[in-house]
């Protein structure tokens, strides 16, 4: 049993139609309840009359606590892709009812309804909580990964299971070195950081609605879910796969000017080799297991693998370090939890640029931290994502920060220069101490790291990866892994963001220039202007812009409203005056205004704006007429 568990001010729901041949009767077809505690409940496979007490009696604890008087009971299918049958469902929400006390006011939503749903949430961290029960809340015997069903259990690492079990003591610390628990801060003037903290001490990652970068990239023929694939796994329409293509490239360019080689590594791996299974446990992320030739082997979850593999093979001075290693892992494989699955936040299958750096001791590796998180800072920036649109985080033990006070200051006084959140452990349950990420908020005050760098000290010895000191001594380094960018899919996920974010404050919504699938769109005033457009276009395009052609039978208006709708920035009208002034009408969508420019001025403007950054052309046609429609 999953459920959301929410503190609400407010609650509205109506019933729309039943969705299955189980459904309970309503009189009622709406409801709207204040000041109350909301389960959203998905019932699954195996779960019994004790799960639903646990449940229940958990409720009323924390109602007592917080001093509420009302229960909403909700059926909510979208926390588990493992539900239980609707007949037997329904009979395990009957005994939740039927243990909540007389005292208690209860609502229950009726079963089996597609219903619209209204939630306004209370602004704490513990508004928010998920929780499990049942079997699936429960470790499992398992014979060689195989349950006595004959089907393959979930493995989940023991970094996953200690992470559980920490202890995370929250603050902020500020500029000036000041360390202030999270609850004493003032958050004025720094409300995004308040809303990051909320959502990492909640630790509530499903979404209740369709964040807004779902409607976005589909609405944009971007990206799509794949129902034939694993929940997670997207498919990228021509304009979608051009923006990651750039993207890729664009941060493969920077890492190996950072000083980086470039490798390539297997997606499988041996799921018996010693080193390999000892460092699944040491990771906290979920697995999948394939078999090949009666062997099982996993599908990487980061290019770590592979790469300290080749590390351990590899003959390293101390006189080369630090020394750094790099895959663009397309892809990497992760079972996040199907309640958690959602758009480009969070994936199955992702991208991700993974940099691996040896140093010889700590005092190199801190030394290389501060380095990547400048390095981290400047890829974002040069991407679009502003400083002022993320927030840090810095996590650790309080063994490190007692010894190293002086270098966690330093990295927000001198780096970040804004308050950071900070994560403080009471032990190390994975292999990293410390580790930062840049983290956006997104339209619905959900959290999301992109830039992340960890300390790693335990996979050099646990891999026996060497290099040489001066005495001529085998020792083992340290260890950094760096990500400058987070996932590539999670990059795109945060523009639109930010998009949606602008369109809901009245600016114009956009992609950063350099991203535009499209940068000109021409529009011919008449068929008569098509052939023109096209020679236009071609010159256009032999300056690496990416440019087409509106040559469908709508009416100017018409065309104009389209090509805003798909974010062209630069929009030319072409007819017999425009051809022979030899001067365009440009609609500049950013800026809101119209001007008349030369080809070459329109050429040069864009080449400039989007100088030192990676070029490719769109894959499909310039006419729009003889493209297909990907969504609707």
């Amino acid at each position: 049993m999953r459920i959301l568990q929410l503190d609400v001010n407010n609650i509205k729901y109506r019933l729309i139609e039943p969705e299955s041949k189980v459904f309970e009767k309503s009189e009622e077809k709406e409801k709207s309840i204040d000041d109350a505690l909301v389960l959203l409940v998905s019932i699954e496979k195996g779960d019994d009359e004790q799960a639903a007490e646990e449940a229940i009696d958990d409720a009323l604890k924390f109602m007592k606590q917080i001093k509420r008087r009302r229960l909403v009971i909700y059926p909510f299918a979208h926390l588990s892709n493992n539900l239980e049958e609707p007949q037997k469902a329904l009979a395990i929400l009957e005994k939740m009812r039927e243990r909540v006390p007389k005292e208690v006011e209860l609502v229950s939503a009726p079963f089996g309804w597609n219903k619209s749903l209204l939630l306004d949430v209370k602004g704490y961290p513990l508004a928010e909580q998920s929780k499990t029960y049942g079997p699936s809340a429960k470790p499992k015997e398992q014979a060689k990964g195989v349950a006595k069903e004959g089907k393959k259990e979930e493995e989940v690492s023991e970094a996953l299971k200690q992470e559980e079990k920490v202890v995370s003591t929250w603050y902020i610390l500020d500029e000036r070195g000041v360390l202030t628990p999270v609850e004493k801060f003032d958050f004025k003037g720094h409300e995004n950081l308040k809303k990051f903290a909320a959502y990492e001490m909640s630790k509530v990652r499903a979404y209740q609605q369709v964040p807004a970068h779902v409607k976005l990239m589909r609405r944009l023929e971007l990206v799509d879910y794949e129902p034939g694939s694993d929940a997670g796994n997207m498919r990228y329409y021509p304009n979608g796969r051009l923006i990651k293509s750039l993207l890729e490239q664009f941060v493969t360019r920077k890492v190996i000017e950072y000083g980086a080689v470039e490798l390539e590594t297997p997606i499988m791996y041996d799921y018996g080799h010693p080193a390999l299974k000892e460092y699944l446990n040491r990771f906290p992320a979920r697995h999948y297991i394939v078999r090949s030739d009666d062997k099982d082997f996993f599908l990487r979850f980061s290019a770590d693998f592979g790469q300290f593999l080749l590390m351990h093979d590899a003959t390293i001075s101390y006189k080369q370090l630090p020394f750094r290693f790099y895959e663009l892992t397309r892809y990497s494989f992760r079972r996040e939890k199907s309640g958690e699955v959602v758009g480009l936040k969070r994936l199955r299958s992702f991208t991700m640029p993974d940099m691996h750096t040896l140093c010889t001791d700590l005092e190199q590796a801190k030394k290389e931290f501060e380095n990547q998180f400048k390095f981290s800072q400047e890829i974002l920036s040069q991407i679009g994502i502003k400083k002022e649109q993320y927030e840090a985080a810095i996590r650790f033990t309080e063994a490190f920060w007692k010894e190293n006070r002086e270098f966690i200051e330093g990295i927000v006084k001198n780096l970040l220069k804004k308050p950071a959140l900070i994560e403080m452990w009471n032990f190390r349950y994975a292999y990293f101490d410390p580790k930062f990420e840049f983290n956006i908020i997104d339209t619905m005050d959900k959290a999301a790291a992109l830039s992340t760098v960890q300390v790693d000290h335990e996979n050099g010895k646990r891999y026996e990866i060497t290099y040489v000191d001066s005495e001529g001594k085998k020792r083992y380094p340290i260890l950094l892994h760096c990500s400058p960018s987070g996932a590539i899919e999670r990059v795109i996920y945060a523009l639109l963001e930010f998009a949606a974010m602008d369109e809901k404050n009245g600016k114009v919504p956009s992609l950063p220039l350099w991203l535009s699938p499209i940068q000109i769109r021409l529009l011919p005033i008449s068929d008569k202007h098509v052939e023109k457009c096209v020679e236009i276009a071609k010159s256009i395009k032999a300056s690496g812009i990416r440019v087409d052609i509106d040559d469908t039978s709508s009416t100017l208006d018409k065309k104009v409203l389209n090509a805003e709708q798909s974010w062209v920035p630069y929009i030319c009208v072409v007819g017999d005056k425009e051809l022979s002034s030899g001067r365009l009408s440009v609609r500049l969508r950013a800026e809101k205004e119209k001007r008349e420019m030369t080809i070459e001025q329109i050429v040069n403007e864009i080449n400039e704006k989007c100088k030192g950054m990676p070029k490719a052309d769109n894959s499909l046609p310039m006419l729009l007429s003889k493209r297909p429609i990907f969504v609707g």
